[in-house]
């Protein structure tokens, strides 16, 4: 049949795929290796498949010949697909992350195009960084705004006066006021037939098998983008930050799966915030906080993913070696901020970015998990992850396993952030305010645990000095104390 085939992987599922303009056929694999590769979240992999054949559909719809394949490794599909339509050429899109490229394309007969489905190539980012003593997300943000002429003036300044507006955007959260329910999209007949196939594979998977509640198709991610516009992007900027029980999604914009699998351009959802303010509709910090997300780090996280190659897997700056805590696969603890944040993430493959960070991350690196194993967890837990998104964002931000290449210093925090940002210390059995005694919150013990164990490699962190003088000025027998305690509960976490 020879001609062109245009190889869609998985997070590559738009319609502006340039890999699909002039092809006379499309190649899509569904990979049982990689299926059975992690313990995934369960509503993850049923996501994956419906977007993959629902784009299938799709392309059908629109007159395009689809080979669709089941295979045991993507390679083997390429193989089989190779033999029976014999093509000249497989053209398929950058793969997103470095073993896709690695191993994709070094592959006969498939030419990889240079672009992606973001808006700052790699190479872009890489001539913005060359020079730069130390590279600071705010610093590329602002490059981007008036790179992608966004929210600037016809001099190249900010909209307002100011390019950041994260001061006020740390509120805490509203008391009895509960956010607007975002965008369900209706299960159909591929969703059953996506659940019936993972029934019949009986995989070892992670999380509710519940109905689907993230977007399989742009038309679904525009749905699920104009709910986010018009019910909550007026309140996410200064609520962004906020923790509430029972509440992942918060004000935050349920898309970043969309985003991510290709269903949904980023420029349109920048377009659609600032639209959102030139109507009135939307605040200047909510907008500007949400903009940042998308062009500043959403794409600053793309650019140091490929900027600094293959170091992430192997980083370990701490030496950290303890194992992943059981309660993060949905085992008991009495840490309200926990036990709520993973039954939130069993029940929607989701937490937003602050319950990541400073509940998720933040235990982990205090406990001092091994990085790989913290890694693995939120590349399979989470319905958006994927290892250009998680390795800067847990291997640098959450554990501090880069040694500070990305950040100024570690998240480290105690019980009282969690306490000021969220309601779930109210109804807990231990107190942020005390860090020695059986009622201590295991955060605060575990702050200065970790400075104490951690002390040498810190030393020389300018934004670390505080705490440290404080840590020095410590009563002998409250550091024996906090140490005595540090230690159970690493022992207990492990257990």
């Amino acid at each position: 049949m020879a001609g062109t085939t245009a190889w869609v992987l998985g997070d590559q599922l738009s319609h502006r795929n340039p890999a699909l303009q002039g092809a006379d056929r499309v190649l899509m694999v569904e990979s049982r290796a990689k299926l059975g590769a992690g313990r995934w979240h369960r509503q993850k992999l049923h996501l994956v498949l419906s977007a993959m054949r629902h784009f299938a559909a799709e392309l059908r719809e629109g007159g395009v010949e689809v080979d669709y394949r089941q295979a045991g490794t993507l390679h083997t599909g390429l193989r089989s697909h190779v033999r029976e339509h014999a093509p000249e050429r497989v053209v398929l899109l950058r793969p997103t992350s470095r073993d896709g490229l690695d191993l994709l394309g070094g592959l006969d007969r498939v030419e990889i195009l240079d672009e992606s489905l973001f808006m700052t190539h790699p190479d872009e980012f890489a001539e913005w960084a060359d020079g730069r003593k130390r590279l600071r997300m705010e610093d590329f943000y602002r490059w981007q705004r008036r790179r992608l002429d966004v929210m600037v003036d016809g001099h190249g300044e900010p909209l307002g006066g100011k390019w950041n507006y994260d001061h006020d955007n740390r509120e805490p959260p509203p008391k009895r006021m509960r956010p607007p329910r975002p965008y369900a999209p209706r299960e159909g007949a591929i969703d059953a037939e996506v659940r019936a196939d993972l029934d019949a594979m009986a995989l070892d998977t992670f999380g509710e098998d519940a109905a689907r509640m993230w977007p399989a198709t742009h038309e679904q991610a525009l749905r699920s983008l104009h709910r986010f516009i018009e019910q909550r992007l007026p309140d996410f900027g200064r609520y962004q930050d906020a923790m509430l029980g029972g509440e992942p999604f918060m004000w935050h914009s349920h898309i970043s799966a969309a985003l991510n699998l290709g269903l949904l351009d980023p420029r349109d959802a920048v377009d659609a915030a600032v639209a959102a303010l030139e109507s009135g509709h939307a605040p200047l910090n909510a907008v500007e906080g949400f903009v940042r997300q998308i062009i500043g780090w959403r794409e600053y996280v793309w650019g140091t993913y490929w900027l600094f190659g293959d170091d992430w897997r192997s980083d370990n700056a701490l030496d950290a070696d303890g194992d992943l805590p059981e309660a993060f696969w949905g085992g008991h603890t009495d840490m309200h901020c926990i036990q709520d944040s993973v039954e939130g993430l069993s029940a929607t493959a989701y937490a937003h970015h602050i319950q990541r960070l400073m509940v998720f991350g933040n235990l982990a690196m205090l406990l001092g998990v091994r990085p790989s194993e913290i890694y693995d967890w939120f590349h399979e837990s989470f319905i958006d992850g994927y290892p250009w998104v998680m390795a800067p964002n847990v291997l640098a931000m959450a554990t501090w396993a880069d040694g500070g290449r990305m950040f100024t210093k570690p998240y480290a925090a105690g019980g009282r952030y969690v306490d000021r940002m969220s309601d779930y210390c109210g109804g807990c059995r231990y107190d942020p305010t005390k860090r020695t005694g059986e009622d201590a919150c295991p955060f605060s013990t575990l702050y200065w645990d970790f400075l104490d164990r951690n002390r040498a490699e810190l030393q020389g962190i300018r934004r670390m000095q505080m705490p440290l003088r404080t840590l020095e000025k410590m009563d002998d027998g409250d550091l024996d104390e906090i140490r005595a305690l540090g230690a159970a509960h690493r022992s207990h976490f492990r257990s």
